[in-house]
């Protein structure tokens, strides 16, 4: 495995942001993994960074360790039994590739969240959704590398901790485990998600399938989010925060146009409708601004350094939470 110095990661982050890894190398078989705990080992004073799509991470500043960019590549059908189809698709696919792939197989439960940038071994790890569905409620299994030891385990649905855009590998052992495959489990009668942010009034009048939900999805997506090739984004920048029913209840009476949902033993709140209350829709500050469109994305109109966007994103932060009392929280991982 070749390791490079000084490589910069502009075009393998989707906000574009100009940052360079001290040392770079690609991860194309699992064997390579020993050659990275080499590295490791005689290097303990510096970070290893495993890097997929690079749409769901902030790179504040140059990373002083190893990136890795995991290129791992494979597509299959395992099975199927009464109920359930079962698909596998390895870490470095491209995750919307990926997704279209399973729908050209006739199999469904994916489309909802066609379009999201990223990889297949990032859909655990952020447990990504959209549209009603999460990753979490197809998937069976991820086989998963302790990088550090090289022992391989599977975890099953449950081990996997899944949260709302959070799981085990996220945050109780953050960066232990590189994602090498995720196996999942898609219903051979497949329930259509179609009653949220306007899904049902696309596919008003056309015969239902996956392609079809797909296709509406990425129209909706493509109207309300910007290409990370026309300008630099990661998607939704804030976790839409959940408050106590006491703070809900007092939040209606001052905003009665507040909207939420039940999560839980919660209240979900909307983060771009409270962002955009505060009046930061289509407000930038040099280069780092929020989307004329949507004000839960965050975007580089061009040369905005990490630093900036993640000082901007500190601005809309401390905004929401003086005005409404709520913390927002990033939903990208911030690599300082």
């Amino acid at each position: 495995m070749q390791i490079r110095e000084n490589v910069s990661l502009k075009a393998l982050n989707t906000f574009g942001l100009e940052a360079k890894a001290r040392y770079f190398c690609v991860l194309r078989k699992l064997g390579g993994v020993r050659s990275i705990m080499q590295w490791a080992a005689q290097h303990p004073d510096l970070p290893v960074m495993f890097l997929g799509g690079g749409s769901n991470l902030l790179l504040v500043d140059d990373f002083p360790g190893l990136v890795v960019h995991v290129r791992l590549l494979q597509r299959e059908v395992l099975g199927q039994d009464q109920d359930y189809v079962y698909v596998r698709g390895a870490a470095g696919e491209n995750w919307h590739d990926f997704v279209r792939w399973t729908i050209e197989q006739g199999f469904a439960g994916l489309e909802n969240l066609s379009l999201i940038p990223g990889t297949v071994g990032a859909a655990p790890m952020q447990n990504i959704g959209a549209y009603g569905v999460e990753a979490k409620d197809c998937i069976y299994e991820v086989q998963a590398l302790d990088w550090r030891t090289g022992e391989i385990r599977e975890f099953s649905q449950a081990e996997c901790q899944f949260g709302y855009r959070d799981s085990y590998f996220k945050s109780v052992e953050p960066g232990r485990w590189l994602i090498v495959t995720v196996v999942f489990r898609l219903p051979r009668q497949p329930q259509w998600k179609m009653d949220y942010a306007g899904v049902r009034e696309q596919l008003e009048g056309k015969t239902l399938n996956a392609r079809v939900i797909s296709d509406a999805i990425m129209n909706i997506r493509r109207s309300k989010l910007p290409d990370p090739v026309e300008i630099g984004n990661a998607g939704s920048f804030f976790k839409n925060p959940v408050v106590s029913p006491l703070q809900w209840a007092n939040l209606q009476a001052q905003y009665p146009a507040i909207p939420g949902w039940t999560h839980g033993e919660g209240v979900k709140l909307s983060a771009g409708w409270l962002i955009d209350q505060c009046g930061w829709k289509g407000q930038r500050d040099g280069d780092a601004g929020t989307y004329d469109k949507h004000a839960l994305v965050l975007v580089n109109h061009g040369n905005a350094t990490g630093q900036q966007v993640w000082a901007f994103a500190q601005k809309i932060m401390a905004s929401v939470q003086e005005k409404f009392g709520v913390g927002l929280e990033a939903e990208p991982n911030i690599i300082f």
